[in-house]
């Protein structure tokens, strides 16, 4: 308020700047400090530039630019957080939920037309997507959340998500 303007704040992991808690530091003190305010600059510049002035988010918050500016570009994270529980229920149930939404958003989002490409009724790819809907949550179709997701897809399928 004292300012006049909202407030932009970006974030950073800490990484290892106190050391292991026993007294002992390892790595580049300064150097961690110097990484770790180019990303929560890079951060709050992102902010800024979606439209976010007044707001605070870390890389991990900011999605698939959180991927593109964070130090760390933390993949498998990305693709968990935007993808994790479709390809958890795929691998609890051998479903093949991750294949109908790639072929959805490969089909322009066209039922039937991802029916077609997948060589089933159309009505169990709206049963599909209903679950998916469930999955993602609300709003997994509107266009800058379907495009996270759409790159969590490609991301996947390149093997990109392998366990740190």
């Amino acid at each position: 308020a004292s300012l006049g303007t909202p407030a932009t704040a970006g974030a950073s992991r800490a990484g290892d700047l106190a050391g292991d808690g026993a007294g002992n530091r390892s790595g580049d003190v300064a150097g961690d400090v110097a990484a770790a305010y180019r990303e929560a600059r890079r951060c709050a510049e992102a902010l800024i530039a979606l439209g976010r002035a007044g707001d605070g988010a870390s890389a991990a918050e900011l999605g698939f630019v959180g991927l593109l500016i964070g130090e760390g570009r933390d993949v498998h994270g990305f693709v968990r957080s935007a993808l994790g529980p479709v390809v958890d229920y795929d691998a609890r149930r051998g479903t093949a939920l991750t294949g109908t939404l790639a072929a959805y958003f490969g089909t322009g989002c066209s039922p039937s037309r991802t029916a077609e490409v997948m060589h089933i009724h159309v009505n169990t790819v709206t049963q599909r997507l209903d679950r998916i809907g469930k999955l993602l949550g609300d709003g997994w179709s509107e266009p800058e959340r379907a495009l996270e997701i759409q790159l969590a897809l490609r991301l996947h399928r390149l093997g990109h998500t392998s366990t740190p």
